[in-house]
């Protein structure tokens, strides 16, 4: 298709960044400090600290402070959430994010939990997830949050849409599926062993592919004017979850990989450590 628009996130991003930045800025001038963004990092996994150096970058971009808590890869859930509290308690930290995953002997659904509500700027706690789903005020979650920026800022109108969301993540598929629900798109969940997968794909208006799986789905699977959201990447093979081969003669339009989805999870979760110090000010 010669019209096929690429939903260019990188852009997105860039674009929103001086309005972040003055927000910042005005809270300086007003309270004698900018936000504050707690990271905590469990263990040595390299594409961990890859993701929290971006965030620190991202952070000193926008005029956010922002200190990383590294803890060992030998550390408890007890001492994880030791730390959440005292972070919960001080009142010069606006978000807490806690990098995923943390090593399997940790009960990582106990320490999402733990983070105060009005902290949870990364959208990871069961009650910020509730209320999200029933359309109060809450801290989305980051990536699914950063589509909905992104398909807003290209103007796709979601009501009426037949969308598929392929993945069940806590932190993707599910909210993901919350967020298109809440502006009267009729959705879909499936999952890797979704039996019918192929046929809901080639019907679906719009697909979002975060099932976490290089080239798990081809383009030539998609419905011709459709939309296609791919919100996985895989670093070592360089694609996401989809085969992007010959995307532009079949759907309307598309993330690419990278560029797309990656940069407005990192600026959503750097607007909402704003929010979150503007509402405790009741900015």
């Amino acid at each position: 298709m010669s019209n096929c628009i690429v939903l260019d996130g990188k852009k997105v991003a860039h674009d929103s960044s001086q309005f972040i930045r003055e927000k910042s800025l005005k809270l300086y001038k007003k309270f004698n400090r900018k936000p504050s963004l707690a990271a905590i990092i469990v263990g040595n996994d390299p594409a961990s600290h890859t993701y929290v150096s971006m965030k620190e970058k991202s952070c000193k971009d926008h005029e956010i402070i922002t200190k990383t808590y590294k803890l060992s890869d030998d550390s408890s859930t007890e001492d994880v959430v030791d730390l959440i509290n005292n972070l919960n308690l001080d009142e010069s930290v606006d978000g807490i994010l806690l990098q995923h995953p943390v090593p399997k002997h940790i009960d990582e659904f106990q320490c999402f939990n733990t983070i105060d509500i009005s902290k949870d700027v990364d959208g990871v706690t069961t009650l910020g997830f509730g209320n999200m789903f029933m359309n109060q005020n809450s801290f989305k979650s980051c990536t699914p949050y950063g589509i909905m920026r992104l398909l807003e800022a290209y103007n796709v109108k979601l009501e009426g849409l037949n969308a598929l969301v392929i993945g069940r993540s806590q932190i993707l598929g599910k909210p993901m599926a919350g967020m298109l629900l809440n502006e009267n798109a009729t959705v879909t969940i499936a999952h890797s062993k979704t039996r019918n997968l192929n046929e809901l794909i080639s019907q679906s208006d719009l697909v979002v592919a975060a099932v976490g799986i290089p080239k798990f789905i081809s383009a030539n699977q998609l419905k011709s004017d459709s939309i296609l959201i791919d919100a996985g990447y895989h670093p070592n093979e360089k694609c996401g979850d989809v085969d992007l081969s010959g995307i532009e003669s079949i759907v309307s339009a598309y993330t690419p990989v990278p560029g797309g989805v990656g940069p407005m999870t990192i600026n959503t979760l750097i607007l909402n450590t704003v929010s979150s110090m503007e509402a405790k000010f009741n900015v």
